[in-house]
């Protein structure tokens, strides 16, 4: 056990909890009960990056502490006070619908496609693009659940992680698509929030604020698309960005980790770097593999690729595409920036144009082909 270099990371994990929220005699003690745990495990198991392992555990620490604080004075309040008399807020029956839209009888994948076009508000196109499948063959799908179901009484609602599902696809739709449905995902999965004590629900709540929260620095004029990297952080709303990580952490106290409380994470360090270049890439893979092991996602292969070709070099990123299928959408794109990143710049530059070739939305498209053009003139003599 080297303990000069656990005294050398202290004042670097505290500055860490600080930025996140904690208070400096908080995260002082929490990093101490950190160091504890350290001294008591690391001798028979060491971590592969000591300071995420302890800035890891001493958050851990922190919102224990927090969580404990904060149950006494809601103890102390529920004496003190009573809830507001007055009608209850008035809501709609969209969640419920999504619900019994999401009959029992049907496979989770036919009945997420149904409720996406039957309450979602999605086309075909939009849902046989979500699932990787042609569009002939999601119609199909979606015909055959509503065969399935017809003349079935709708009073037996669907299981909690088909709907998390539905809303998880109508939020990216919105997100990234051609139809605003972002706010109405959000909407309906805060309701959800409130009537379920399940994390995962916070998981998906966190990480859509997460992403909503940068939405407004995507896009530059004329529907431009921004890459993260070159993103204008002073736009990012931070409201939205405090309220996603407070809803995460508390999640992710519950030690009940799932998929959505994955992403959200890996949401929150992007959320969390002040610029591109101080992005926590090692933490970031880590997370991608939690999540690779949560879903065994080929997605999330891809996008674990890229965070590897940051956190080790464009090389490792390249190796880590092994067994990743090329017809994967984004591929090529992915391809193109590590193989730039590696000085490859004339096979980037071909699959930058093979990936605007494929692209399924005009923004994307010229996105890829201004990539394109710009290595093909870095080759320029």
């Amino acid at each position: 056990m080297n303990e000069s270099l656990l005294r050398e990371l202290v004042p670097a994990v505290i500055g860490v909890l600080v930025r996140r929220g904690a208070g400096f005699a908080s995260a002082e003690d929490a990093v101490q009960e950190a160091l504890i745990r350290a001294l008591d495990t690391w001798p028979g198991d060491p971590p592969r990056d000591p300071k995420a392992w302890l800035v890891a555990a001493a958050w851990r620490k922190f919102l224990d502490a927090a969580r404990a604080e904060a149950s006494r004075r809601g103890r102390e309040l529920a004496v003190e006070t009573e809830p507001p008399a007055g009608p209850a807020p008035a809501t709609d029956d969209t969640l419920r619908l999504y619900f019994l839209c999401a009959h029992p009888t049907l496979p989770q994948s036919s009945a997420v496609a149904l409720t996406l076009r039957a309450v979602g508000g999605l086309t075909t196109r939009q849902i046989a693009a979500a699932y990787l499948v042609p569009e002939a063959t999601m119609a199909q799908r979606i015909s055959r659940a509503k065969r399935r179901i017809a003349g079935l009484p709708l009073d037996q609602p669907g299981d909690l992680g088909t709907v998390l599902r539905v809303l998880y696809l109508v939020f990216n739709e919105g997100y990234g698509g051609d139809v605003d449905l972002a706010a109405e995902a959000i909407r309906l999965t805060r309701q959800l929030a409130a009537l379920t004590d399940e994390p995962e629900v916070a998981g998906l709540l966190a990480l859509m604020l997460l992403h909503h929260a940068r939405r407004a620095s995507r896009t530059g004029p004329g529907g431009r698309l921004v890459p993260l990297a070159e993103q204008d952080r002073s736009r990012w709303d931070t409201r939205l960005i405090a309220e996603g990580v407070a809803i995460l952490q508390a999640a992710l106290a519950r030690d009940r980790l799932g998929e959505y409380q994955a992403q959200a994470a890996i949401a929150a360090l992007h959320a969390d770097a002040r610029s591109a270049c101080e992005t926590d890439w090692v933490q970031i893979v880590e997370w991608y593999d939690e999540l690779l092991l949560l879903t065994g996602s080929p997605v999330v292969r891809l996008n674990r690729a890229v965070a590897v070709g940051e956190a080790d070099g464009p090389r490792a990123g390249l190796a880590a595409l092994a067994g990743v299928d090329p017809g994967l959408p984004r591929y090529a794109a992915v391809t193109a920036y590590l193989h730039e990143r590696a000085g490859d710049l004339q096979l980037a530059a071909e699959l930058y144009a093979e990936a605007a070739r494929a692209a399924t939305s005009v923004p994307e498209r010229d996105h890829l082909t201004r990539e394109a053009a710009r290595a093909r003139q870095l080759l320029a003599p």
